[in-house]
């Protein structure tokens, strides 16, 4: 059984993926407590796989071709969700990205891995053979982006990003901001994340 806060079908928001239809699997439960997340996810139904599957084909009435991308999200994923789950999606022909904050191995087989690394400016390691496919950071004034870079390879280089951190006030948010696109315009191998779904008014 699995313990799912909410799932939704939307646009994704942020990153990469920003603009895609994604369905959103939200699961309940995180092993960090940060001062400013805004996801409500302490509150869950326990769901086995499967049923978890019927209701992402039941929010695809009618059925649209192709599946959009399903988001696994939490609170954080990685405490539930395992490789025969990501293979159950597989099967049922979905495409599937998970959201975690790093600190924990993602399953091998997602086929798109964000990392948002958290926790008071301590570095958080990403954990595990499955390395990102983008880096995400959540930034504020106090924020040195180059401390939560995982070892970079050759091999493997993740897309970077800094999403400015919403706080809530106007003022500080348009300060977040123009420091964000100053950081980046001065280190370019960095790039802006934005919260569209809010921006526009949708989950």
């Amino acid at each position: 059984m699995l313990r799912v806060n909410d799932i939704f079908y939307t646009l994704q928001g942020e990153g990469r993926n920003t603009g895609r239809a994604a369905l959103f699997v939200r699961f309940a439960g995180c092993n960090l407590r940060c001062p400013f997340c805004d996801t409500e996810f302490d509150s869950y139904t326990e769901m086995p796989p499967d049923d978890i599957v019927d209701r992402l084909a039941a929010l695809l009435t009618p059925p649209v071709t192709p599946l959009p991308l399903v988001v696994l999200t939490g609170g954080e994923p990685t405490l539930q969700v395992d490789e025969p789950f990501i293979d159950l999606l597989h099967r049922h022909g979905y495409e599937v990205a998970m959201e975690s904050n790093g600190t924990r191995p993602a399953p091998r087989n997602i086929d798109w891995l964000t990392v948002s690394p958290k926790g008071s400016g301590e570095r958080q390691a990403v954990r595990g053979e499955r390395m990102p496919d983008e880096l995400k950071i959540v930034f504020d004034e106090s924020t040195d982006p180059e401390s939560f870079l995982p070892p970079l390879t050759s091999h493997h280089t993740p897309l970077l990003y800094l999403q400015p951190c919403d706080t809530g006030d106007a003022g500080r948010n348009a300060d977040i901001m123009r420091r964000c696109v100053a950081y980046i315009k001065s280190h370019p191998q960095w790039r802006l994340s934005l919260q569209t779904h809010k921006l526009i008014g949708i989950e």
